[in-house]
């Protein structure tokens, strides 16, 4: 055994393989700590070269367009610029003599694009970034146009190839709105920088607009990426909206207006086409810290409130179409106080009187709260359940289904009986508030669209918002006008109801809404709103005051509604009503066809008298004209990016000059401009603006170059 088995001589052999397995393992730990140290580069330039990368290509947003295909919200190309202060590799010598001798001349080119920043300001930041050898140096701190990119990029030094001046850039595309806040809360916004949905349109035709994104592969090869595609990203489609773009304008102005002289916390105008139910213009106005009123929330749809007095022409068609009265009836409204079962119902004048009998007709021109609510409690009182019916027949209490987030259909309660035969969520004075408006829930999108469908011989319409969707100039599908009922009531109700509403604005309550160049039909309406649990008048009393209607009332083409919500006294539907007209008669004088060959004589200026201001406005006007211009500058109208300038006229020309570029932290020069363009150059500075007079600015009351300071205010003197 021991001759065949020497143990020392195997201890031996076993030792040097293990001093051998130590050996071995120490020089492969060793190799290890080396490749990831000294040879670390060279081997992430090797794995470079087999990297291969799925990356997401965004499609491009389809555009919002108006009614007659003007864009309202569009997707435009915005670029940060960014320097590599390592392109042109290991040649240091190259590439710091072409920074050495023209960073002074790029950062003088980059103080007249930007000059809310200096020359020196500009150098101490680049050589900054120069130091530190960065890669990804950021040479402005916010987002540029396609315009202000093509300046920076012809700059010394960004005017070389990416690899010898290391300018390079990244691309978003950001929304962006041609009619700044016009119907902002229907046409709708994204989250910043993403291409995510907030509210309005856009939300709700995000999938239509998103488009399909793409993906490709990169690899590199060669020191080159290289880029593979693997699905190509299909672009959103465009959609066309209803929306009118002057008459949103007219009506929106209209309403700020009236807000400001009332006072008035919420303003919505809504105008509607009769025939299509297409909604041609919609405005939400909430006063907010400022004093100043902006787009909110989309109020129109989604306010439920008591309608008040509008309310009243569905109560009577009610009556009117069950033929339980006739327009020859009449009801006693005593001297304005009347108890209905313990609580008083008050006329608006019940302390000059009252209005004493009435003809049902008068009920609705002197909007007569016991009038209505006697007819409908005497004929219904027994039986509510039955007048709820009737609501539902003439569609006020109708589900819209609007596609817009936030909609709220209307709430009006039907009666309920437990087994008992009692009712379980009604009262004896339900039906007589109800029937005037109150005990109710009706957002003013419903309350226009069942005034609509009187306007339309008794057919409603669903309100339409978008009409078509458009893929590369073709319509891709379309949103046809929809009924929701075919009729509403018997032929004979709606034409006395329409009888009755031309009345209540030629003879009634409704005067201011009236017209001396056309017919205009409506109802006013006032109501308090209540604050919850807390009642109607705890604290300072609200108000919502509404006229809706239609014009011109013989040959109906509009509907209209406008809502104002105001704390306080005083309180009168007059100032909806007066909304109402100005709206009216902006959309009917639009609708004149003059020819202007018919203003020429021999003493006309045919070249017009152009103010000072944006100048791509002016040039889009003049050129669209046929009129020459001369000008030393150049953009794009489609960027929407204002140009300042001045215009001279000469004989059969204009001459329109760019002028110096202000700081946005300082006041520029608004002397010559129209109202709007001075407004605009101003209040986007931060600068609240006070006008007097009209034509143009000859004075401002913050000298051109003055430094602006939080919450100034420019008065400017406007004359023709």
């Amino acid at each position: 055994m021991s001759s065949m088995f020497d143990r020392k001589k195997m201890i031996k052999r076993y030792r040097l393989v293990a001093y051998a397995i130590v050996i071995v393992g120490i020089a492969i730990l060793f190799k290890v700590v080396y490749i990831a140290t000294a040879e670390h580069g060279y081997w992430m330039e090797v794995a470079d070269l087999f990297t291969k990368d799925s990356v997401d290509v965004k499609p491009v947003r389809g555009n919002i367009l108006s009614s007659d295909g003007r864009l309202m919200a569009g997707s435009l190309p915005e670029y940060r610029l960014f320097v590599d202060f390592r392109a042109g590799g290991d040649d240091n010598e190259v590439r710091d003599s072409l920074w050495d001798n023209k960073i002074d001349s790029l950062c003088i080119g980059l103080h007249d694009i930007f000059p809310e920043k200096t020359a020196a300001e500009f150098k101490a930041h680049l050589e900054k970034g120069r130091a530190k050898g960065s890669r990804h140096w950021p040479v402005w701190r916010r987002r540029v146009n396609y315009s202000v990119y093509s300046e920076v990029k012809r700059l010394p030094i960004f005017n070389t190839s990416a690899n010898a001046g290391g300018f390079h850039v990244e691309k978003f595309n950001a929304r962006k709105r041609p009619f700044g806040s016009l119907a902002k809360r229907t046409i709708g916004d994204l989250f910043g920088a993403k291409d995510t949905a907030k509210f309005g349109l856009e939300l709700s035709y995000d999938s239509v607009l998103r488009g399909k994104t793409g993906k490709i592969r990169r690899q590199r090869i060669r020191g080159k990426n290289l880029n593979i595609t693997q699905i190509d990203p299909v672009n959103g489609a465009d959609i066309v909206t209803t929306i009118d773009v002057n008459m949103q304008d007219l009506a929106e102005r209209s309403l700020i207006s009236e807000l400001k002289e009332v006072n008035g916390n919420v303003g919505v105008a809504v105008v509607m086409e009769v025939k299509t139910g297409d909604v041609k213009a919609i405005v939400n106005m909430t006063k907010c810290a400022d004093g100043e009123y902006y787009e909110i929330k989309n109020s129109a749809v989604s306010d439920l409130l008591e309608p008040g007095s509008v309310f009243k022409t569905a109560s009577l068609m009610v009556a009117l179409d069950d033929g339980v009265v006739d327009t020859t009836y009449r009801v006693d409204t005593g001297s304005g106080i009347w108890d209905m079962y313990g609580a008083k119902m008050r006329d608006h004048n019940w302390h000059r009187g009252g209005y004493q009998v009435l003809t049902l007709p008068q009920t609705l021109e002197y909007s007569s709260n016991i009038g209505v609510s006697r007819i409908i409690d005497k004929y219904y009182g027994n039986n509510p359940e039955k007048f709820v019916e009737g609501l539902d027949r003439v569609g006020i209490r109708e589900d819209l289904k609007l596609p817009i987030v936030g909609y709220a259909p209307p709430r009006v309660r039907m009666p309920k009986k437990n087994k008992h035969g009692q009712y379980v969520n009604w009262s004896k004075t339900a039906l007589p508030w109800m029937s005037i408006g109150y005990e109710t829930q009706v957002p003013p999108i419903s309350t226009l669209t069942f005034y609509n469908a009187i306007a339309n011989n008794g057919t409603m319409m669903r309100p339409r918002f978008v009409k078509q969707v458009v893929k590369d100039g073709q319509v891709v599908q379309e949103f046809p006008p929809q009924v929701i009922k075919q009729r509403i009531c018997k032929e004979k109700t709606l034409r006395e109801i329409q009888t009755i509403l031309e009345h209540v604005v030629s003879q009634g309550l409704g005067k201011k809404a009236g017209s001396h160049s056309f017919k205009v039909a409506g109802k006013t309406g006032t109501a308090q709103i209540s604050k919850g649990a807390s009642g109607y008048k705890a604290g300072t009393v609200s108000y919502l005051l509404s006229f809706v209607g239609f014009f011109p009332a013989d040959a109906p083409r509009y509907s209209c509604i406008v809502c104002i919500q105001k704390t306080g006294l005083p309180a009168s539907s007059g100032f909806s009503a007066q909304v109402f007209h100005n709206i009216a008669e902006g959309i009917m004088a639009q609708s004149l066809k003059l020819d202007v060959a018919d203003a020429r004589d021999s003493t006309s200026i045919l070249t017009p008298d152009v103010k000072n201001g944006d100048l791509l406005a002016a040039d889009y006007v003049l050129t669209h004209l046929g009129i020459r211009t001369n000008k030393n500058w150049n953009g794009s109208y489609a960027e929407g990016n204002p140009i300042w300038g001045t215009a001279r006229r000469a004989t059969a020309d204009v001459t329109l000059s760019r002028t110096e570029r202000y700081p946005a932290n300082v006041v520029p020069d608004v002397k010559g401009m129209g109202a709007r363009d001075a407004v605009f150059a101003l209040e986007s500075r931060g600068v609240k603006v006070r006008l007097n007079g009209r034509g143009k600015v000859t004075r401002q009351s913050l000298a051109p170059g003055h430094v602006i300071k939080k919450g100034e205010t420019c008065t400017l003197k406007l004359e023709l």
